[in-house]
């Protein structure tokens, strides 16, 4: 292989000739020098198919780590047919434990694609990925496995939830502003995709045919494979961006901006919601219903739980395409709206004992969480720019783009924490009161607050928003 850098000049039609033309060098290691998606003609030449490309395997890479970050949300439920004799309240904290340990990630990962390179980062955060799948394979076939060992692995699984904000920090920079909305939600639905599929896959691969034993082990060893695919195409077919630099004064700002806590706590009562309802669910639906959901020999074993996840993530991408028609905040206040109504409908309808009652109320709370995931982060550019517009009169310069971007990836780590919040506050609420009512009517008052909250702050007219409804 040449260790000489290979320059690649894109210019234009001698028509629309450009005065500074794209020069592209490539360096050995796949790095790449000049990279700049602004340049149109650059960007029809070659500038395109390279981002889509890269595009194209940070989506495999973090669908497998949504996948690995939200394994032990359908494992939990099996342990007890494969000899584990676990109390709820270990299960509560083996399947919130990757999802604390995942967000707190998404801070340092935010930083690694600058330091590393996004096509480096990639292959070894998905390499990290094979330890949680492989330390999980092995504990699982194992029922004298302590519980403290099995804690240990569920939190390393929390490398798959670090895995978006390095994944999402890589692809902003390959892609000019006109089409970064677009990308990113193509990137995080991707992502978000892995929960279902996890949910959906692992029980049909852990049961087998009748006369056949349950290999729970296979959890996690059907997807190393998978891992491995990832970091060779990574290796393959990703870049190295010279221009990705970290924006540490631009993260600071942000931080010290009110509306971005105001926002960050939004985005837990939405995208924390639907990560910690997803983990939780196959859960609920064992305690609810255990008839619907037994994983014994011989039957199909296939939980209906994926279903929850399956709704959310393909609800999140129009949440965003209605808040550009409608405002971000009137979404967002619906969202609230019908994650109430379906949380009541939840406990109002619990002592019926309907399974398909049951799996129809959480698909009204999944699909609402959804549209308030997309919604709520498309929130959060046009806030920082109304904020922006009422201090200094400007709402578009450089120092505005780079807070925003800044606080997209910090509310992004702060609400994963919902993962986290809402299943031990379903394991405290059955723990003290014996059932799961007094935490669902605690989410009804959560989101008509933060239903409250959205119409006081951005929807009625503010001074400090510049007036403008977000």
């Amino acid at each position: 292989m040449s260790t000489t850098a290979s320059p690649s000049v894109v210019t234009a039609p001698s028509d629309t000739a450009l005065t500074n033309p794209t020069v592209l060098t490539h360096r050995p290691g796949r790095w790449i020098d000049g990279w700049n998606p602004e340049d149109p003609v650059f960007w029809a030449a070659q500038g395109k198919k390279i981002a889509n490309r890269n595009l194209g395997w940070s989506i495999f890479a973090e669908f497998l780590g949504f996948i690995v970050w939200q394994l032990w949300s359908i494992v939990v439920v099996m342990l007890p047919a494969a000899g584990f004799s676990f109390t709820s309240a270990e299960s509560f904290w083996l399947i919130s434990l990757p999802s604390l340990v995942g967000a707190t990630l998404r801070f340092p990962y935010t930083f690694m694609v600058p330091k590393f390179g996004g096509r480096n980062w990639t292959m070894v955060s998905a390499a990290l990925l094979l330890i949680p799948s492989i330390l999980l394979g092995i504990a699982v076939g194992n029922p004298d496995t302590p519980f403290g060992v099995m804690l240990v692995i569920a939190a390393l699984a929390g490398f798959g939830g670090g895995n978006f904000a390095s994944s999402m920090s890589n692809i902003t920079y390959f892609f000019p502003q006109k089409e970064k909305g677009w990308a990113l939600g193509l990137n995080a639905a991707g992502g978000n995709l892995g929960t279902s599929v996890a949910q959906f896959i692992v029980p049909i691969a852990v049961t087998i045919s009748a006369g056949a034993t349950l290999n729970i082990s296979l959890a996690g060893w059907i997807w190393v494979p998978l891992i491995v695919v990832a970091i060779w195409g990574a290796w393959k077919y990703m870049d190295n961006l010279s221009s990705a630099k970290a924006d540490f004064s631009g993260s600071a700002a942000a931080l010290r901006e009110p509306h971005l806590w105001l926002l960050a706590l939004l985005y837990i009562g939405t995208f924390g919601s639907f990560i910690g309802f997803a983990s939780v669910f196959p859960k609920l639906i064992a305690d609810q219903f255990p008839d619907f959901s037994t994983f014994q020999v011989g039957t199909a074993g296939v939980s209906l739980a994926f279903i929850g996840a399956l709704v959310g993530s393909l609800a999140r991408p129009y949440g965003g395409r209605l808040a550009d028609r409608f405002g971000g905040a009137r979404i967002t206040v619906f969202a609230f709206s019908v994650m109430a109504l379906g949380a009541l409908a939840v406990v109002w309808t619990l002592p019926l004992k309907n399974f398909w009652i049951f799996i129809a109320c959480f698909i009204v709370l999944f699909l609402a969480a959804g549209l308030g995931n997309g919604s709520t982060y498309r929130m959060i550019p046009s806030a920082f720019a109304a904020r922006a517009l009422a201090q200094t009169g400007a709402s578009a310069d450089v120092t505005v783009q780079r807070k925003a971007a800044a606080a997209l990836g910090l509310i992004s780590a702060i609400g994963a924490y919902g993962g986290f919040l809402i299943p031990q506050i379903l394991n405290l609420s059955q723990q003290t009161s014996g059932g799961y009512e007094p935490a669902f009517y605690g989410f009804v008052a959560a989101y008509v607050v933060l239903l409250a909250l959205t119409i006081s702050v951005y929807i009625v007219p503010r001074r400090s928003l510049a007036g403008q409804r977000i």
